[in-house]
């Protein structure tokens, strides 16, 4: 029995989308795929609504997206300020110290964000080069809004970085309005193509600043300077080599970026904020709670902590054991007291309702006592 895979990435795929993957190899420099390149290169400044950027499109993980960012735009003792609300907040902070980066984090307690009073304080007196933040921790499920900390970038003359590995494609993101530099993510997550991609724009003051660096870029492989002729001229249609790309996960996210982009993002924030609802409430209707307070809480995944008398380990097993594949917790501090459930990209109300019935019948097999169905009509009420 094919089992419902609700973490937070990799997610569950379309059929398109995986029939893509398996198409016979192209050349990369053939002109089908060089037109596809080209095609997804496009469709990315649209989903990241950022026409004036410079997407990258690389063969890595979401870390190297991350790493992308810190190689080319850190040089040796740059003040880089970390607002960290989880796990990969304070993970970005150990990468970009390996570039030299002076790094001050602002930490939030769990399930809290860094109040953006605290963050212009901390800009108006420390001469930062850099602000980063993680617009989703997938460690936490606390979202941060972007669009106060790309106005105090602005003002500040400070290189935003946004780590949308949990987010793009999910959570609405007006990069370009809102003034943010980098925004970068991975493909498994709510972007829906399977693991292998790293994915980044980055506006043109950060491509400025890039040009200007005093040395070289530490990260061979990183380097923009290599990696920024082959995407222009995959944007022109031109042939270029610098390292082969994942040529079937190009030609799946070609797909993927199409099915986003004829949903609507509109639309597609509006499902997204729907589906993070209909399972917060879900969970409250089961007498949960969870890591984030409502009004810091993602609409990607959801971080709900364990009933009191719920051993992990049983119940995760018990929910597996209904058909539905869910993530035990991440944050070091918190690590065995919660549970995560991914519910992004291609997710149907029915596949919600699915996790949610899991979820009840594991609980019951731990001896938990609820109303039978509670949490499934909270659900319901709020995706009919």
């Amino acid at each position: 029995m094919k089992k419902l895979l609700m973490i937070p990435g990799p997610i569950e795929f379309d059929n398109d989308v995986l029939a893509a993957m398996g198409k016979q190899s192209l050349s990369h420099v053939s002109p089908e795929f060089i037109d596809i390149f080209a095609d997804a290169l496009d469709m990315m400044k649209k989903v990241w609504m950022c026409p004036g950027g410079q997407p990258f499109i690389m063969a890595g993980s979401g870390t190297l997206a991350m790493d992308m960012a810190g190689a080319n735009l850190v040089e040796k003792k740059d003040k880089v300020l970390v607002v960290s609300t989880g796990y990969f907040g304070e993970r970005y902070a150990r990468l970009l110290e390996r570039y030299g980066a002076d790094i001050r984090i602002l930490q939030a307690a769990p399930g809290e964000t860094v109040p953006v009073e605290s963050i212009e304080r901390e800009l108006r007196i420390g001469k930062y080069k850099i602000l980063t933040f993680t617009h989703v921790d997938t460690s936490t499920a606390v979202k941060v809004e972007p669009e106060p900390l790309g106005q105090l970038g602005l003002k500040y003359d400070v290189i935003t970085v946004l780590d949308g590995v949990c987010s793009v494609a999910g959570e609405e993101i007006r990069q370009e309005e809102w003034g943010i530099d980098i925004v970068l993510t991975a493909s498994q997550k709510a972007i829906g193509v399977p693991p292998g991609l790293a994915l980044l724009v980055a506006s043109e003051r950060a491509m400025e600043k890039f040009s200007k660096r005093r040395n070289n870029v530490l990260n061979y492989y990183a380097d923009w300077a290599n990696w920024l002729p082959v995407m222009q001229a995959y944007e022109q249609r031109k042939p270029a080599y610098f390292g082969t790309p994942a040529v079937n996960l190009v030609n799946a996210l070609n797909i993927s970026l199409g099915q986003i982009l004829s949903e609507g993002l509109e639309r597609r924030f509006e499902r997204h904020r729907r589906t993070g609802k209909a399972f917060r409430s879900a969970i409250k209707a089961l007498g949960l709670t969870q890591i984030p307070e409502d009004k810091y809480a993602a609409n990607t995944l959801s971080a709900p902590y364990y009933p009191s008398g719920v051993q992990p380990i049983e119940f995760l097993q018990a929910v597996n054991k209904a058909g539905v594949i869910l993530a035990g917790g991440l944050h070091p501090a918190l690590k065995n007291e919660y549970f995560r459930v991914g519910h992004m990209g291609k997710i149907t109300p029915s596949e919600v309702i699915t996790t949610i019935s899991a979820i009840e019948t594991a609980l019951k097999k731990c001896n938990y006592k609820f109303d039978d169905g509670i949490g499934i009509i909270a659900a319901r009420d709020i995706l009919k």
